[in-house]
């Protein structure tokens, strides 16, 4: 018997497209070119986060060549750059936004920017300085498709979601590995236009050793992304119009494989997904 069908639409793909390793795995021909990775990516994942604005200042030129390697129905989730979240230097943030904003236009005006990923350090601790900062950059923000992401436990409290909920601001749920200082993994909606939601993997040891292959070493199970759904997904999904969900567990192109696991695990409970 089909379940009955849910209207939260998933948008499902992985955090980032472009692995070398990945040729290796298969997932894409053995002879692509990283300047033809989002073509082949965009054949099979409708959304895809960017993982490389996290490192480096979006330029709108740069930015509107890729959005032209994909069909105009492809989304993008863009992470925010790094030296407004983990190298902030407090006299020159609010013009790097200004930049960041700028430099994501062209995702902005063409309507595929789903979201924009406030991605913070596991040493962003709930303190009243960063607490300040994370208020002047929201607000600078302003208007965009925020999404936050907390790393460090200390900001896992009502006050932080009320805020959030205020402001329209979606917190992402995290699938990590249950360790005593990360963010727990939660169900709480805060924005009910869109749900973010990113697997990062429950390698345990690769998580302590701080080596990023080991730490995103992992691959999913159906067992466990069945429970994921049940326990988080449906919950959630009753209290928004639309998902995203992205893997990070990058290594060997499990994350390729696990997003389209769950594709067809999210069609099976009544979900439209892509």
């Amino acid at each position: 018997m089909q379940p009955e069908p849910n209207p939260c639409r998933f948008y499902v793909g992985t955090s980032g497209y472009s692995y070398a390793e990945w040729k290796e795995a298969g997932f894409y021909p053995a002879d692509a070119q990283s300047a033809h990775m989002l073509s082949l990516y965009a054949r099979v994942f409708p959304i895809t986060e960017l993982n490389y604005t996290w490192y480096q200042m979006p330029r709108a030129e740069a930015v509107e060549r890729q959005r032209q390697k994909a069909s105009s129905a492809f989304l993008f989730a863009a992470k925010l750059t790094r030296v407004l979240t983990h190298e902030i230097e407090p006299e020159q943030w609010p013009e790097q936004a200004d930049q960041y904003r700028k430099g994501i236009a062209p995702l902005i005006k063409s309507g595929q920017l789903s979201a924009i990923l406030i991605q913070l350090p596991p040493y962003f601790a709930r303190t009243l300085a960063n607490r300040r900062h994370l208020a002047a950059l929201l607000d600078k923000l302003q208007g965009l498709p925020l999404a936050v992401e907390f790393r460090h436990r200390s900001w896992a409290v009502d006050r932080v979601f009320q805020e959030l909920e205020r402001r329209g601001i979606t917190l992402v749920t995290v699938d990590t590995p249950a360790l005593p200082s990360l963010f727990p993994s939660l169900d709480v909606v805060t924005n009910p236009q869109l749900l973010y939601i990113r697997f990062h993997g429950r390698n345990v040891s690769g998580w302590r050793s701080d080596n990023m292959q080991k730490k995103f070493d992992y691959h999913y199970s159906d067992e466990e992304l069945q429970t994921l759904i049940v326990e988080k997904i449906i919950p959630m999904s009753s209290q928004a119009r639309k998902g995203i969900i992205f893997f990070n567990n990058h290594v060997r192109a499990q994350a390729a494989e696990n997003a389209l696991q769950m594709i067809k695990l999210l069609e099976k409970n009544g979900f439209a997904s892509s």
